[in-house]
């Protein structure tokens, strides 16, 4: 099944950042489409707002999963 949230570690993974600016970019992103404090933020979402393309994070997700 492939992962449907983004989580911190793995925001920061991808976009080159540290651990606290991926919080930070996940709270914007949250912010930007008016969810609550904690809720999960999409793939979908977080690629909207970053403007990276779906298919290229996805795949970096998953090999995040393979490389654990």
């Amino acid at each position: 099944m492939p992962q449907v949230a983004i989580h911190p570690k793995e925001a920061a993974t991808i976009t080159g950042n540290g651990y606290d600016a991926a919080k930070r970019l996940l709270q914007r992103v949250r912010a930007r489409f008016g969810k609550p404090t904690g809720s999960y933020v999409s793939v979908g979402e977080f690629c909207a707002y970053t403007g990276l393309p779906e298919p290229e994070v996805r795949a970096a997700l998953h090999q995040a999963l393979v490389n654990r």
